[in-house]
């Protein structure tokens, strides 16, 4: 347990890989509030996403968290399924993944996604283009938006700058329309609030351009339930909301999938846990009960 309660600038987090047939990585962080401090800027602080701290700390109010409040950062956690390499986006956890083999380590930053209406796809693709001070040209679908909105034509380009959405830089995700780009607003990171391109604060996306060759992998997946062993009979499970549908449709983890059941077992202590988790889940990993 780590417990921190001092300024710190957000940065990449690096956690070395777990040996192999393990997923598990980081350690538990906690922040006792001072007065006038937000979830928001607490985000900021640790690097981690507003939903993921407002889902680790239910009940407790992420505009103005009652001083003394000890809240818990959600710094520990289990790697996603599948090969561990290049850029792995995880869309309910609003994290993304860059796996150095040779270092054999993991850099996890918190994400914006796509908003209702203008998801994200999963996909698996590459690295294809990178851009320091981009320009933007907005979809006719944005342009039609501001239009709406502002009753004035949007330009058909916007020039690098402070007034660039896609911030100081921007990459390409095959040949689609999609991009890891940075952001002139930090409000969003850990949210569902871009267009469908994957939103980076300032400092991230800047590490992640320079650590990300043309050709890198690129995989956008959806596991909001991960789970993992520590030991022989030792589980841990994470559980993260579903992402709400296009169509503005809740989504539910019932009915779960039967690696979860056959995972979890007949136990009813260990059923129980799973539950509550299913019904309100926290994002972080959870230690079930050991096997008897």
């Amino acid at each position: 347990m780590v417990l921190l309660n001092v300024a710190m600038p957000a940065s990449a987090i690096e956690y070395q890989l777990p040996k192999e047939g393990h997923r598990l990585v980081g350690k538990e962080t906690y922040h006792k509030v001072t007065r006038g401090e937000s979830f928001q800027e607490l985000a900021q602080q640790y690097n981690v996403g507003f939903l993921a701290l407002m889902a680790a700390n239910p009940g407790i109010d992420p505009l103005l968290p009652d001083e003394g409040t000890e809240l818990l950062i959600p710094t520990k956690l289990i790697l996603p399924y599948g090969n561990h390499e290049g850029i792995v986006i995880n869309l309910s956890e609003l994290r993304l993944y860059f796996f150095d083999k040779k270092k054999q380590t993991v850099n996890v930053f918190p994400v914006g996604i796509g908003k209702i209406g203008e998801g994200t796809p999963i996909l698996t693709s590459k690295i294809t283009e990178k851009r320091k001070n981009p320009n933007w040209f907005p979809t006719q679908n944005k342009r039609d938006e501001y239009f709406e909105k502002h009753g004035k034509k949007m330009p058909r380009m916007i020039k690098a700058g402070p007034n660039n959405p896609l911030g100081d830089y921007a990459m390409r995700i095959g040949q689609s329309v999609f991009l890891i780009h940075g952001t002139n607003q930090r409000f969003g990171i850990g949210m569902r609030a871009s267009g469908g391109c994957i939103r980076m604060n300032p400092e991230d996306i800047e590490w992640l351009f320079k650590h990300s060759p043309s050709g890198t992998q690129v995989k956008i997946i959806d596991q909001p339930i991960k789970m993992t062993y520590i030991e022989p009979d030792q589980r841990i499970v994470e559980i993260h909301s579903p992402l709400t549908t296009d169509a503005g449709v809740s989504q539910s983890l019932w009915p779960l999938p039967e690696s979860v059941v056959k995972f979890v077992g007949e136990d009813p202590t260990d059923v129980q846990i799973l539950e509550q988790l299913v019904e309100e889940p926290k994002g972080v990993p959870v230690v079930l009960p050991k096997s008897h």
